[in-house]
């Protein structure tokens, strides 16, 4: 097989079957492109340029369309994102408690910006206008576990905990409460 250049998926990936299959399960549904974009997302972890290609033809529907949703929304992915995403809270109430901080303590941990992975394919950093917990200012969310009361020193513990989960080990309770009880 040669190389692509669209993230390692090639046309004969066999994710293509499985997201055929569903997309011909759900063809004929009115607004099925949101449901199909997700499962896309589900399958490959991100939607390159093939992939929403894909989508379109196989619904009949103009690349430009696909583009647009994609786009759009901010749950979907253009690019690879790391096993944990983390977003940043840069809400009000998040940003005047000091979220600034605490990005730049993700950013100097990690060595990554806003919209990159780290090249161990570990974490993704995204910033986000509200995640909804402005009682718990600053917050972040690591995945889908919010993190209350942050500060840049909490940030390292934070990090620890989920470096420990991906090589198999269990994560003290105490840092995934951020120790003030905010999940």
């Amino acid at each position: 097989m040669a190389a692509c250049g669209c993230g390692g998926i090639q046309p004969d990936d066999p994710r293509f079957r499985e997201l055929d299959a569903f997309i011909d399960a759900h063809r004929h549904v009115r607004g099925s492109l949101i449901g199909v974009l997700h499962r896309a997302q589900e399958l490959f972890g991100f939607l390159p340029e093939e992939v929403q290609q894909h989508v379109a033809q196989r619904l009949g529907i103009p690349p430009s369309q696909v583009y647009g949703v994609v786009t759009f929304y901010n749950y979907f992915n253009l690019r690879p994102t790391g096993r944990y995403t983390i977003r940043v809270c840069m809400g009000t109430a998040c940003y005047v408690r000091g979220a600034d901080k605490v990005l730049q303590a993700i950013q100097s941990e990690l060595k990554i910006q806003p919209g990159e992975m780290t090249s161990d394919g570990l974490f993704s950093l995204e910033v986000c206008r509200c995640i909804g917990c402005c009682g718990l200012a600053p917050a972040i969310m690591v995945g889908e576990e919010v993190f209350g009361n942050m500060t840049d020193a909490k940030v390292p513990e934070v990090l620890a905990r989920f470096r420990q989960q991906a090589q198999g080990g269990e994560p003290e309770p105490a840092v995934a409460a951020g120790k003030e009880g905010a999940r």
